[in-house]
């Protein structure tokens, strides 16, 4: 199921034990609008909501209008394959559509393609089950070939592309899109994969003169969208709060949050 798109991913190396090679989208423009959208953690249901409400929204908008969605799509909640079937589909009319990786993306896809138990995805901080679960999987075997054949009789291809190629980042003019967040000590160009992916607000300190960009991303749970002169977090905590939100931010530099649940 994999030797379609495995040498793009790794190179000529193995899959076991490498990283990704996920693009970096850098765009020369800013688009009339974008709504980007935090962590969906399987809640399809909140999804089709806070995409109604936002096309609902953009009607009052002319000109070209993107859907940003910051990864974290599966585990936890109870719909991960609906919720990536949904992100398959073409976005809403008039929308373009640009998902990003997340940690949770990242450790999935290590442990389907290569069938191994060893990087902790099923554990109880991540919910792996539960994005297997909504596959059908639930009894899995703990032999690494007959497992492989498990998983890939179960879960599409296509979903599996999906998540392998995943882009890690997305820059338009003055804003930096991301799941986890940035170094602002680093270059954009120069940053880490695990910064990008896993990282957390706390570990940075952001220079008081600013960067020249503000960080829209997700990740780490807040109880109300953190909106700081710098970074942006819009992860609601989704699987439990029953919240899912979106920041809206236009080519003039309006900001505003739209909420769903």
């Amino acid at each position: 199921m994999l030797k379609r798109f495995l040498p793009r991913l790794f190179g000529n190396a193995k899959a076991e034990g490498k990283a990704l090679l996920r693009p970096r989208l850098h765009e020369s423009h800013m688009p009339d609008v974008i709504y980007a959208i935090g962590d969906i953690h399987g809640c399809h249901e909140l999804l089709r909501q806070l995409e109604r409400a936002i096309v609902a929204d953009a009607g009052a908008i002319d000109g070209e209008k993107w859907l940003v969605c910051l990864g974290d799509y599966i585990d936890r909640g109870p719909s991960s394959a609906r919720v990536l079937d949904h992100l398959r589909d073409p976005p809403p009319g008039g929308f373009r559509r640009i998902c990003l990786a997340g940690n949770h993306e990242e450790l999935a896809f290590d442990f389907v393609a290569n069938a191994h138990y060893g990087n902790g995805w099923l554990g109880p901080d991540f919910g792996g089950r539960k994005t297997l679960a909504s596959y059908g999987l639930h009894d899995l075997d703990r032999d690494s070939g007959r497992l492989g054949r498990h998983l890939a009789s179960h879960i599409p291809e296509d979903d599996l592309d999906f998540l392998g190629t995943l882009p890690s980042m997305l820059t338009v003019p003055g804003y930096c899109f991301v799941h986890a967040g940035v170094d602002p000590r680093v270059p954009l160009a120069d940053q880490r994969e695990r910064v990008l992916l896993w990282s957390r607000p706390h570990e940075f300190s952001w220079p008081a003169a600013g960067t020249g960009y503000r960080v829209i991303h997700g990740h780490t749970p807040v109880e109300r969208p953190d909106l700081t002169q710098q970074r942006i977090n819009i992860d609601l905590g989704a699987y439990a709060t029953g919240r899912l939100g979106a920041v809206r931010i236009t080519r003039t530099g309006e900001i505003s949050v739209i909420l769903a649940g």
